[in-house]
């Protein structure tokens, strides 16, 4: 795609990525089928082809308006498009860009300001856990909108004690802690009974996604920085990776490389902390062989009384990091009865970060349609690799919705 940037933009950091991006489009429209919210919306612009022209427009000096920002903001950043299209099109780059330069040439309104400052500064905050502590004491005195965003109180399981020859630094997040806490004690254990010891570096905290998506990308920078810091002693001392256990965690940190690329001070150390960071399902293979190794009557007693499982594939995991099947195949390669829905699994259930809270109608029609899709299945427990698919799932479902790794420290626990 032609682009003649506007001399504001021209020689830029944003505007020779934006144009290296955009030349690569050929306005094909194979991403327009695989959009969720152009299958909702029908309107060209809230497709990713649509979207793509309205930033190219502002790079060519067009004065963006409200409405070019509503069309951006309705984006889910699910990077469906980015799997569909034939060309290679980094659109999630773009579309990062696009929203940094409407953002400062459109002002938002008072209240969609403080809605987007008090997720930015209080999800990653030390003070999100003891708000979440309060709000699961009186979730049943709440709000529908408000208790679909607090999940039950959760009981974490003990960390294991063991030290094992092998070491992997874990990522616990910002918000995981505080509302599923188990997922990453499971984790921990999982990795214990495959030999492999988990570390947490103390000073590590959000990965910087939450600001850097809503366009404090200074601020998410700085979180990247810290984590960077704090994990770079064990990475000095030979840690063998840095997992995640939340895909949209994972996406992030393996793109702190591309992120950091122009800051001289880190640029070098980020991009080696992607290339040590691991998805959780990556490491399956791993789990799976060092299990059937040492418990070789595990598979059979597993697929005797585990129970059905419908996997929810996170976008962030299948086309953010480009991991499709391990989760499914390596669980059903020791026992457990787990299927993806054949209708509409690459599309996005909603929960898309603070989507979930900025665009309630879209997001709770996508989860809709996507549990109407995994029901069609049967299954006893749904499970995901994402928290905030987790979450946003079990809101409107009765069904159990949980991360993959704890049914499987559940199934060692009890066998």
């Amino acid at each position: 795609m032609q682009t003649q940037l506007a001399p504001e933009f021209q020689n830029t950091p944003d505007g020779l990525q934006a144009e290296a991006i955009l030349r690569k489009c050929v306005h094909c429209g194979f991403c327009t089928a695989t959009c969720p919210t152009y299958q909702l919306l029908g309107d060209e612009l809230d497709g990713p082809r649509g979207r793509i022209y309205l930033i190219k427009q502002v790079l060519e000096g067009e004065v963006p308006t409200r409405k070019t920002q509503l069309h951006l903001d309705r984006c889910l950043t699910c990077r469906n498009c980015e799997s569909t299209c034939p060309s290679g099109v980094q659109y999630g780059h773009l579309i990062d860009i696009g929203r940094k330069l409407v953002d400062e040439r459109v002002p938002r309104p008072a209240g969609d300001r403080a809605v987007r400052w008090a997720l930015k500064e209080g999800l990653p905050s030390p003070l999100f856990a003891p708000a979440m502590k309060i709000g699961q004491a009186v979730r049943g005195l709440l709000p529908h909108s408000l208790k679909n965003k607090v999940p039950a109180k959760q009981a974490a399981g003990a960390w294991p004690t063991r030290t094992q020859a092998r070491k992997m630094l874990m990522l616990s997040g910002c918000v995981q802690p505080a509302m599923m806490p188990n997922i990453n004690s499971a984790t921990a254990r999982v990795l214990d009974a495959a030999g492999i010891q988990t570390v947490v570096a103390a000073k590590a905290g959000c990965c910087g996604a939450v600001k850097f998506h809503l366009n404090d990308q200074d601020g998410g920078k700085a979180e990247m920085r810290r984590n960077i810091d704090a994990w770079w002693p064990f990475v000095e001392s030979g840690v063998e990776a840095l997992v995640m256990n939340a895909s949209g965690c994972g996406v992030t940190v393996k793109e702190y490389g591309y992120i950091l690329k122009d800051d001289p001070a880190y640029a070098e150390k980020a991009a080696r902390i992607s290339d040590l960071t691991r998805d959780l399902s990556e490491l399956l293979p791993v789990i799976a062989e060092s299990l059937q190794a040492s418990r070789p009557e595990l598979m059979e007693k597993i697929a005797a009384s585990a129970p059905r499982l419908a996997f929810h594939p996170p976008c962030t995991l299948q086309h953010g990091q480009q991991l499709r099947g391990g989760v499914e195949q390596h669980l059903g390669r020791l026992g457990f009865d787990i299927k993806v829905s054949n209708n509409e699994a690459h599309l996005c259930c909603g929960s898309a970060g603070t989507y979930s809270v900025l665009q309630p109608e879209i997001a709770y029609q996508l989860r809709d349609r996507k549990l109407a899709n995994l029901g069609d299945m049967a299954p006893e427990v749904i499970v995901s690799a994402n928290i905030g698919c987790i979450t946003h799932l079990q809101s409107g479902t009765a069904t159990p919705v949980r991360h993959w790794v704890e049914v499987l420290d559940e199934a060692l626990l009890n066998q």
